[in-house]
């Protein structure tokens, strides 16, 4: 890692006026990339948080996060004339240095890209005080930090650590891509970065994309299709692609890449070294893409390893917090737990740029406002991340009764059993509760559920639920108290963030005939006692649940349980391929009804769909 200054920049200058007897709030924003959002503190303690997407329903919306802004407000019942401040997640004139030193330091090729980028920069990217005042309806201060700030704020001031050393990888961030330093009290200290174009994210992307995934939207699938293949490829890319020394630092050859100053991801010469060119989109899957797939996580983790190493090495700390894109990589995130030289971890759950929303407002606060810092060493400061709307069940009955929707009402004591009963019957249901997450992640509040212990439950939610690609793999949600019964671990996973081994006594021996299956026929081969979950390498990317964070979802497991012995659902995310995850009734109803999901659960509703009137789909709210 190249050496930087030990601590970032100050933020502009805020006045600091005697609001001690007043809340003092800080709305931060993250736009105009991918996954915008905001995100509300009040004091210091996050009051709201949520992604644009949810209530604009396009998938990974960058524009400005106007209704998830409206949202954060009205949760604090508070209005724009109230805020301290606005933080906006990174430096927009840093970000614009780069595109021009890149574009024209590449011409005539870069040119191309550059005219296509400028107009939106010149229009909107370089005026980002105007924008926010103009959105938000008025004259606010607005505040800058730097992208990798922004993270490392977000996973280090939200963690139960009072000291830890963090790490940030993503795609790009103004020049930064990938960033260590430590945390310290109210503090912040960078050590080391690498910069553009040297990228671990882009690597990882250049990859999804070569094997026909969507970049910055399908890097999931390349990690879930990885287990499917050999790692064949990896030597040639550690050779060839990515030059890694040993304390994690790398440089990429750009010969094999095209983001630099193109339109695309990759080359041609990485058509030559992987065998051929990239698959095209929603063509079938061959081995090749499966080892592809493979190589590219290997490399990956043994980047993050290493890295995970020098930070340790560096700072002697005992525990690490994640942030930034490549913090979702769920399964790297294990090896690190399990091989790597920390004791503990701790990963914001919204690792990419949606989390940076987080990071800015806190780190104005901490480090700009200089206000002390909090740690509860028992929990984190991210409320579960259930910090989105909820919607009370006079709410939910106005919407049903709108709707003509028949449904049921079970008592809070009546309803857990009531669909238990339902899950383990092998239906699948719709459960939705409380306030929405913030986050990628569906952790029981806009969650389908099933039962793990079903062979044809992966497949069934998959093709006639999610719609989406039979390989990937769907995660069990398990009662913290009993994660290591099932599990090789025994730590709190509230965000489903960490992949672990199922427990060998809980597996299912591969026959000698099924040990010669490659690629995607392996899928259907049962693995262990809860076969919904365990992935093709006796793998599952766990989320433990508390009662303290989330009651009902709690009170549902422990409600399976008593009727299995089994304290595992199935928890993937309530929607359908190429859709948020769903924010309102309105929004749970209609994938409800689009699909073939046998039950819903709205607050203290069930509905059965046998008795739903039939679906119009013109139908409007």
């Amino acid at each position: 890692f190249p050496t930087r200054r030990s601590s970032d920049l100050p933020l502009p200058h805020i006045v600091k006026a005697d609001l001690t007897l007043l809340p003092r709030y800080i709305l931060g924003i993250s736009a105009y990339y991918h996954d915008s959002a905001a995100c509300l503190i009040r004091d210091g303690s996050i009051v709201a948080a949520a992604q644009e997407e949810r209530f604009s329903r396009r998938k990974h919306d960058a524009r400005f996060p106007t209704h998830a802004a409206r949202y954060c407000l009205e949760e604090a019942g508070i209005g724009v004339a109230d805020l301290e401040c606005v933080g906006f997640y990174d430096k927009p004139l840093l970000t614009f240095e780069r595109l021009l030193e890149t574009h024209l330091g590449t011409a005539p090729k870069g040119l191309r890209l550059y005219w296509k980028s400028m107009a939106v920069w010149l229009n909107q990217k370089l005026w980002i005080p105007q924008e926010v005042r103009r959105e938000l309806g008025h004259d606010v201060l607005v505040v800058y930090g730097e992208h990798h700030e922004s993270h490392a704020a977000s996973a280090f001031y939200p963690s139960p650590f009072t000291e830890a050393a963090i790490l940030t990888t993503d795609g790009v961030g103004e020049w930064t891509t990938t960033s260590y330093g430590f945390g310290q009290g109210s503090e912040l200290h960078t050590l080391a970065e690498i910069k553009f174009p040297h990228s671990l994210g882009l690597l990882y992307t250049a990859f999804t994309y070569f094997t026909g995934f969507k970049p910055n939207s399908g890097e999931y699938k390349l990690m879930g299709l990885a287990p499917y293949g050999e790692p064949r490829y990896a030597e040639r890319i550690l050779a060839e692609i990515i030059a890694l020394a040993d304390d994690g630092s790398f440089r990429l050859n750009l010969d094999y890449f095209d983001y630099v100053a193109g339109l695309k991801m990759t080359s041609g010469a990485m058509d030559a070294l992987l065998d051929g060119p990239a698959r095209t989109p929603e063509t079938p899957l061959t081995q090749r893409e499966m080892d592809i797939a493979a190589s590219c996580q290997k490399v990956t983790e043994e980047v993050l390893l290493r890295m995970a190493h020098t930070a340790h090495r560096e700072t002697g700390m005992r525990n690490l917090c994640l942030a930034g894109g490549v913090a979702l990589n769920c399964v790297g995130n294990g090896r690190i737990l399990r091989e790597g030289p920390f004791d503990n971890l701790w990963i914001q759950p919204a690792a990419g740029d949606a989390g940076g929303a987080v990071g800015v407002a806190l780190a104005v606060w901490h480090r700009h406002l200089e206000q002390p810092r909090s740690v509860d060493p028992t929990g984190d400061r991210m409320s579960g991340s259930y910090l989105g709307p909820a919607y009370a069940n006079d709410e939910i009955e106005h919407f049903l009764q709108a709707q003509q929707a028949p449904a049921e009402f079970f008592t809070a004591e009546e309803l857990p059993g009531r669909v238990a009963q339902v899950l383990a019957d092998e239906k699948v249901v719709g459960w939705f509760q409380g306030r929405m997450e913030f986050g990628p992640r569906a952790l029981g509040a806009r969650s389908i559920l099933g039962d793990p212990r079903s062979s044809a439950m992966q497949e069934q939610m998959n093709l006639k639920i999610k719609y989406r690609e039979s390989f990937r793999p769907f995660a069990p949600s398990v009662l913290r108290e009993h994660v290591a019964e099932w599990f090789e671990m025994d730590c709190d996973s509230p965000y489903m963030l960490l992949v672990a081994p199922v427990k060998h006594e809980k597996q299912i021996q591969m026959t000698d005939a099924q040990q010669v299956l490659f690629g995607i026929d392996k899928l259907n081969v049962p693995r262990s006692e809860i076969p919904a979950v365990t992935h093709v390498d006796y793998s599952a990317r766990v989320q433990t649940v508390r009662r303290e964070t989330n009651a009902p979802y709690y009170d549902l497991l422990l409600a399976f349980h008593d009727l299995t012995a089994c304290p595992i659902l199935v928890n993937t995310s309530f929607n359908v391929r190429g859709e948020p995850i769903v924010c309102t009734p309105e929004d749970a109803y209609r994938c409800f009804m689009r699909t073939k999901m046998d039950y819903l659960v709205l607050g203290n509703f069930v509905l059965d769909k046998r008795d739903q009137p039939e679906w119009q789909e013109e139908m409007s709210w």
